[in-house]
């Protein structure tokens, strides 16, 4: 990407993910819950298809929950695709189109629009 993009778009994450006035903060003096939505801000930056997040709802408040919740759906709306993990079943209810329920390394059940398949 041309570096000038990539200045803007991390201006602008950094904006919408309300980072802007931890600019002068080391990331390792951030907040488990900002330390998320850096993670975020970087995965976002070079505006990539598919987005692989790791319990992204975890150690956040609900404020910055109900940002990355609308982040993510907007990011969905534009064409794109999230996969995450989570353990909670409440968060994945609501914001998941398809879910694969893993437990001691298989997929026991997959659900899709609604509608169950049960694994082996």
């Amino acid at each position: 990407m041309d570096p000038t993009e990539v200045d803007s778009r991390a201006r602008d994450l950094i904006d919408v993910l309300g980072l802007a006035e931890a600019g002068r903060t080391l990331v390792v003096d951030y907040s488990a819950g900002m330390k998320k939505k850096i993670g975020l801000a970087c995965a976002l930056l070079h505006a990539p298809r598919l987005l692989v997040l790791d319990e992204p709802f975890e150690a956040v408040d609900p404020v910055a929950a109900a940002l990355i919740r609308d982040i993510l759906h907007r990011y969905v709306q534009s064409g794109g695709t999230v996969v995450f993990s989570s353990h909670v079943m409440e968060v994945v209810g609501k914001l998941c189109t398809h879910v694969a329920i893993l437990s001691d390394g298989a997929i026991k059940a997959v659900v899709h629009a609604g509608r169950s398949a049960r694994g082996t």
